[in-house]
């Protein structure tokens, strides 16, 4: 099975989390068919983690949702940022979803 548009995927995580109660937008919009998605989640408390796609070389079978490992947990904001940069450079398709939630869980199926 293929997966959900990156666009609609985007669009319906930042739906959900706004409903919820959480405060979430898109901080850069990328390819709208195959981009990769990094959520940069800020805790409230100084703190923020990043969420990136998981490798798919690792899975067998190959999942039919978007699977994700935590890259950062509770890091110094900088340090995410300048990471999230370094990738922009790299890939100019990445799509990169912000998310303000204290917690730890946002609802994505992590390895």
């Amino acid at each position: 099975m293929q997966q959900l548009r990156s666009d609609i995927w985007c669009a319906a995580f930042v739906r959900r989390h706004n409903n919820t109660g959480n405060f979430c937008v898109v901080s850069r919009r990328g390819d709208a068919i195959a981009g990769q998605i990094w959520i940069e989640v800020d805790h409230l408390d100084g703190t923020v983690s990043l969420f990136t796609p998981a490798p798919g070389a690792a899975m067998d079978p190959l999942p039919d949702d978007r699977v994700f490992h935590k890259r950062f947990a509770r890091s110094d904001p900088l340090t995410v940022k300048e990471r999230i940069t370094r990738e922009i450079d790299f890939d100019q398709d990445l799509w990169v979803l912000s998310v303000d939630c204290r917690s730890d869980d946002l609802g994505l199926e992590v390895v």
